[in-house]
């Protein structure tokens, strides 16, 4: 189905391996902190499994394990339970808050900054992520990341994805969900936010697990745009 892009109000960002690098940025800082510490860990494996902790974390948090927490406590929450993984015990509390907030400064995909600024002349820009406002803030602040408002599932108290999500984004936008569109790397966001109305960008980033697993469509085709990258996005959408 055809898109008229004149119609679209508002673009809704995914963030972390869709507007940024999560985990060459993770690696790069937390190999910088164990350097500066002493600490020899593989630091890949290490990114890898803080990661991976996100989504079961989340999860509990849905069933009612857990309080609601935004994703700096989550992210800490985690860390602490893999450097015990790792073996690393000894890593003072001061320091687990220093190498938390590298959540704060990741960097960017090449295209990323080109890209939201060719769509903020058309389009509003915001994210529309699991982080926190503050996280979120002082990304944007790090990388220059030219958002035109920054949205977080923290203002809903409901991570993606869950409805409330991409609903409230796109009324605190002004914007009906058929006016609003969800660009992600990700299809279960994407199809998540597509089940409430709101229509959808596929945007690729093979390396976002460190392998260059090609440039391969998505397993669900019908997405309304698909795109290489930002420039890509901008391009198809008339930016």
């Amino acid at each position: 189905m055809s898109v008229n892009y004149s119609a679209i109000r508002a673009l809704t960002f995914d963030v972390f391996g869709t507007v940024v690098d999560w985990r060459g940025s993770i690696i790069r800082e937390s190999r910088k902190f164990g350097a500066s510490r002493g600490l020899r860990l593989d630091w890949a494996a290490f990114a890898d499994a803080w990661r991976a902790g996100y989504r079961p974390a989340m999860d509990r948090v849905r069933r009612g394990e857990m309080p609601w927490l935004h994703i700096d406590r989550l992210h800490r929450m985690i860390l602490d339970e893999v450097l015990a993984r790792f073996g690393a015990t000894g890593v003072a509390e001061d320091d687990r808050e220093q190498l938390n907030q590298v959540w704060h400064r990741l960097r960017p995909w090449p295209d990323a900054v080109r890209g939201l600024r060719r769509l903020k002349q058309k389009f509003i820009i915001a994210t529309l992520s699991n982080g926190n406002v503050s996280l979120l803030t002082d990304m944007a602040k790090h990388s220059a990341l030219p958002w035109d408002c920054i949205l977080s599932a923290e203002l809903f108290h409901h991570y993606k994805p869950d409805p409330e999500t991409y609903l409230g984004a796109a009324a605190l936008l002004g914007a009906r969900p058929e006016q609003t569109m969800m660009v992600a790397a990700h299809e279960d966001d994407l199809k998540a936010a597509r089940a409430v109305g709101l229509r959808t960008a596929f945007v690729r980033r093979p390396r976002e697990h460190g392998r260059a697993s090609g440039y391969d469509l998505p397993h669900d085709s019908s997405f309304d745009v698909i795109a290489d990258d930002f420039v890509d996005l901008a391009e198809k959408m008339g930016a």
